[in-house]
């Protein structure tokens, strides 16, 4: 899907064709796509190719003219349900009279962008700063969900005696390797854009780009911080299981030995033999009552050296 917006007014608008200073939207275009764009703009199509590419790191690639940037983007996981986050590419080209924003999938926060009007393609280097700007806050709001879920987990740790919650701490593990990769990506990617004379930059250009760098490694401490959290709790989440499980079995263990108090003394009467007080009628009463005493004779003997 290609679609074309100009700004008209303070308004971006979605346009039926090409226009000087466009802005360009890209999603999972097809070959014949590719093909048409990169002969009317003039770049190499590898340049959208590769920002179809989940795997890509964030980097900045120049062509003559043309500037490729590849941005990673924080995006739940809709195809896998066990592990909620994922990364995406987002590629920006950027060209002499436009501006091309490659996805392989809708990124949420641009579609928005585009609809409050917030990106301006006449002023490329200011949109392109604060797209890293609300990826950055994108990244830091999903890590914010992490640690709720984390703190649900937490509270099911004392009683469970199940794989299910150490699993989801497992698959939240694999998303936080996710960002943490990804975030230093664009941390390198941003750096250099603030160090070299890639765009040009003005002031309130460099200011921004700064906060988003701030942003960016305040996000990738986070990650580091939840990552070495999340590692803590498997171990101990282990641990806990074990000694949950281990308790029930003393439980079990000490109710089957009670259990057989009786079963053993009853035994003795069911032997065809002659035996002591089987002419009483209330041998059996006795029998009831001595067995209950001997077990609560038992389980206190149990208690007192704190087996159950």
């Amino acid at each position: 899907m290609v679609k074309f917006y100009k700004r008209i007014e303070h308004k971006l608008v979605e346009a039926k064709s090409f226009s000087q200073d466009a802005l360009i939207k890209v999603v999972n275009p097809s070959q014949d796509e590719i093909h048409m764009l990169s002969s009317l703009l003039n770049f190499d199509p590898d340049f959208i190719t590769d920002s179809m590419d989940e795997d890509e790191r964030a980097r900045i690639e120049i062509d003559e003219d043309t500037i490729l940037l590849i941005l990673k983007v924080p995006m739940k996981n809709e195809e896998d349900d066990k592990i909620p986050y994922k990364t995406v590419s987002l590629g920006i080209i950027i060209g002499k009279n436009y501006t091309l924003l490659a996805m392989k999938q809708e990124i949420a926060f641009i579609e928005k962008m585009i609809e409050t009007h917030l990106l301006n393609p006449h002023k490329k280097s200011r949109m392109i700063f604060q797209i890293f700007f609300k990826n950055a806050k994108l990244f830091l709001d999903y890590l914010k969900e992490i640690n709720k879920t984390i703190d649900l987990i937490e509270e099911e740790l004392h009683r469970s005696m199940k794989n299910n919650e150490l699993e989801t701490l497992m698959y939240l593990e694999k998303s936080l390797v996710y960002f943490t990769t990804s975030l230093r990506s664009n941390e390198i990617m941003m750096e250099k854009l603030l160090k070299g004379k890639i765009l040009e930059l003005y002031e309130d250009d460099e200011d921004l780009l700064e906060d988003t760098l701030i942003e960016n490694r305040q996000a990738i401490e986070v990650t580091n911080i939840y990552s070495n959290i999340l590692s803590g709790m498997m171990d101990a989440y282990a641990s806990v299981i074990s000694n949950n499980l281990n308790i029930v079995m003393k439980i079990l263990t000490v109710v089957t030995i009670l259990m057989q108090i009786p079963t053993i003394i009853t035994s003795f009467y069911g032997m065809n033999v002659k035996l002591p007080f089987q002419e009483n009628p209330l041998t059996y009463v006795n029998i009831i009552i001595s067995s209950i005493i001997i077990m609560i004779l038992t389980a206190l003997l149990f208690k007192s050296k704190k087996w159950m």
